[in-house]
């Protein structure tokens, strides 16, 4: 299909994000569950802060959001020390990301179904120029 400026666009699946609330303070999508992944994969909350260019901190009050409106633990860790500290995804916290990536495929597929339509009048996206600090105060200067 050829659109505007020779460009060709074709047409494009969506792809759906979406996040889960189950009370007015307790809610969980797609960082809670990557991060959730990574302690699986890494073992360590840690690297799977690091993993995810995401500071410690952020990624411990994730987990502790978690902890907090959760009746069941997501992850049990151990202390560091001389032997390293480490985590690991309990059942509960295997489930919820069983749980959660089930209703993403499924509501996946539904948005594929009902939107496919759509998909063959997105334009494609423009590449975010770049501004340089040196032209812009050269463009100050003139100005004044």
């Amino acid at each position: 299909m050829q659109r505007g400026r020779g460009l060709s666009c074709m047409p494009t699946a969506p792809t759906v994000r979406f996040r889960l609330d189950f009370a007015d303070q307790c809610s969980i999508g797609v960082g809670k569950i990557e991060l959730l992944e990574r302690i699986g994969v890494a073992g360590s909350l840690s690297q799977a802060a690091r993993d995810m260019r995401m500071s410690y901190r952020r990624a411990w009050l994730l987990l502790e959001d978690m902890k907090q409106h959760f009746d069941q633990s997501v992850v049990s860790s151990t202390a560091g020390g001389s032997g390293g500290g480490g985590a690991e995804l309990t059942e509960f916290g295997h489930q919820v990301i069983a749980a959660y990536r089930n209703l993403e495929t499924q509501i996946q597929r539904l948005a594929q179904h009902s939107l496919r339509d759509l998909g063959g009048h997105t334009k494609p996206r423009r590449a975010k120029q770049a501004v340089h600090v040196t032209s812009l105060k050269r463009k100050i200067a003139a100005d004044d």
